[in-house]
C-alpha cells in the first residue's frame, strides 16, 4: 500500500479528484493531507492560549499544523504539490523543499503559466504534472503489480 501525501492549494477540488480517480482504477493507494478547512487551520493554535498578536497566533498554529505535516510527510511514500494560480502557496514551496531534504519523492502539480516562478521546485521533483487525471496516470503506473 502506497503512502501518498497530498500537499498545497486548498481552493479548487484536486484533492477530490486524485481520491476519487486512484479508487476508480483501484489502486493500492491511502491519501493523506494538511487540514484543508482554512478557519480551522489558522486555528489550529488557539487551544494553547489567546494570543494579542495575529504574528503569534499565526506563528503557534503554524507550529502545530507543522506536527501534522511533518509527520505525514516523513510517512509518506509519494507527495504530490499542487501550487494554484489565485494564492501563493509558501507552504506547498516548504512542503517541496522539505520532501527534497528527505529524498521522498515528490510530484508537482500545476500549469504552465507558472513553471518560471517554480523552476527549482520543478527542478527537484521526479515529474510535473498539469492535471489531476495526469497525476492519477502517474499512480497506475507506479504501482503496477508484476
Amino acid at each position: 500500500m502506497w503512502q501518498v501525501y497530498l500537499s498545497g492549494e486548498i481552493h479548487t477540488d484536486w484533492r477530490d479528484q486524485i481520491i476519487s480517480g486512484a479508487d476508480q482504477q483501484g489502486l493500492p493507494v491511502t491519501f493523506s493531507s494538511a487540514v484543508t478547512d482554512h478557519e480551522a487551520s489558522d486555528a489550529a493554535g488557539d487551544s494553547l492560549g489567546k494570543e494579542a498578536s495575529p504574528f503569534w497566533r499565526d506563528h503557534k498554529s503554524a507550529k502545530v499544523n507543522a506536527i501534522r505535516t511533518k509527520t505525514l510527510i516523513e510517512q509518506c511514500d509519494l507527495a504530490i504539490i499542487r501550487f494554484g494560480d489565485k494564492y501563493k502557496q509558501w507552504n506547498a514551496a516548504f512542503d517541496a523543499g522539505y520532501c527534497a531534504a528527505l529524498g521522498t519523492p515528490y510530484i508537482t502539480l500545476h500549469d504552465a503559466d507558472i513553471v518560471h516562478p517554480l523552476k527549482e521546485v520543478d527542478g527537484s521533483a521526479m515529474a510535473w504534472a498539469q492535471t489531476p487525471e495526469q497525476v492519477v496516470e502517474l499512480l497506475v503506473y507506479l504501482t503496477l503489480q508484476q
